[in-house]
């Protein structure tokens, strides 16, 4: 099988946030192509769920309960994988957090447990496979981003901002990992169906994808290693090109009027935060 890896045997990957959502479907189908998956959420019984699921679908799966934001837990993970694998070929960075932000109620501390698990959750993951890969001369990191990287969406300020960093945080690694073997793949999806998009507006998710489409695309892209895969391109085309030309006092105008579109239903805090390990 010659994919992300190259390899034609038994590849090794970590899907992190593989509770549900989009982190499950990616594990499910790289297990259909004979994939060892590693799997990683803060749900036990969610995450045993998927790893059932990865081993029914011809995989073989390596559960690891726990969150992307607890350094010890990210090193005993990796470490686990590293006794059980000898290493990886592929870590798809995919936990991810989402929480309704309003300026008017401004909270520093949910700017900071965003940025947590949204960007230091995948520089933790990093941290620990990189000199793996970079020692072996392969792999890819694939860090989950998304759309709204490119701009500032309303009442999205801390999402918006964590999805920038990391953006700029891949690219910049993309670079200064030329050389070593090791790729990096930036992934912006637009809106995929997931437990927290089960919360939003319909209106204000246009181009809804189904969980297994935006999977696919996913590792469509990672296997072309191309270095953002960005979709579905009704949407991601304007909000990639287009919509950053916007003039400010323009774009400002316009998002003033999606505010009223961004909850079907508000969500309590402690349970968007502790269901939101992707996406």
């Amino acid at each position: 099988m010659n994919d992300i890896s190259g390899k034609k045997t038994a590849p090794r990957a970590v899907v992190t946030g593989a509770t549900s959502g989009l982190g499950r479907e990616l594990a499910v189908q790289l297990a259909r192509r004979g994939w060892r998956v590693a799997v990683t959420g803060r749900r036990p019984d969610a995450l045993k769920e998927t790893a059932a699921l990865v081993n029914a679908a011809g995989g073989e799966a390596l559960l690891l309960v726990g969150s992307v934001t607890e350094d010890d837990e990210v090193r005993g993970h990796y470490a686990a994988i590293r006794a059980a694998w000898g290493g990886l070929d592929c870590a798809i960075l995919n936990a991810g957090v989402s929480d309704e932000t309003d300026a008017r109620k401004f909270s520093a501390e949910l700017v900071r447990w965003t940025f947590d698990a949204n960007v230091l959750g995948v520089a933790r993951w990093m941290e620990a496979v990189l000199p793996g890969m970079i020692a072996q001369g392969s792999g890819v990191i694939a860090g989950v981003a998304s759309l709204a990287a490119f701009r500032g969406l309303p009442k999205s300020g801390a999402y918006c901002a964590s999805k920038a960093a990391l953006l700029t945080l891949l690219e910049s690694s993309r670079v200064d990992l030329r050389g070593t073997g090791v790729e990096v793949v930036t992934v912006c999806p637009g809106f995929v169906k997931s437990e927290i998009t089960d919360r939003n507006d319909p209106r204000s998710m246009p181009f809804l994808m189904e969980t297994t489409d935006g999977a696919a695309a996913i590792l469509r892209g990672i296997d072309a290693r191309r270095r953002v895969v960005h979709f579905p391109w009704p949407l991601s085309y304007p909000m990639k090109y287009l919509v950053p030309a916007i003039p400010d006092f323009a774009y400002d105008w316009l998002a003033s009027k999606l505010k009223g579109l961004r909850k079907k239903r508000p969500s309590a805090e402690g349970a968007a935060r502790s269901a939101g390990e992707r996406r």
